[in-house]
């Protein structure tokens, strides 16, 4: 089992993050109807990247676990 810091479970933690991805998108919309649209452009952008991220960093978690394993 890794340690609490090892680099597969910090990246863990780092993909769990990014699944936090539809509460934000949630407040994004509330700012948005507010006409704060700068703002929610901005949230959005950010939100992209980290999907666009995402997958990336799954794979790098499947990887490290495997190499965890062997």
């Amino acid at each position: 089992m890794p340690s609490d810091y090892s680099l597969s479970d910090v990246l863990e933690r780092l993909y769990e993050n990014q699944q936090a991805e539809a509460a934000v998108m949630e407040l994004t919309l509330l700012v948005e109807e507010q006409g704060t649209q700068e703002v929610g452009g901005n949230v959005r952008g950010a939100l992209w990247t980290m999907g666009e991220n995402a997958g990336h960093i799954k794979q790098g978690l499947a990887r490290l676990k495997k190499l965890d394993i062997d």
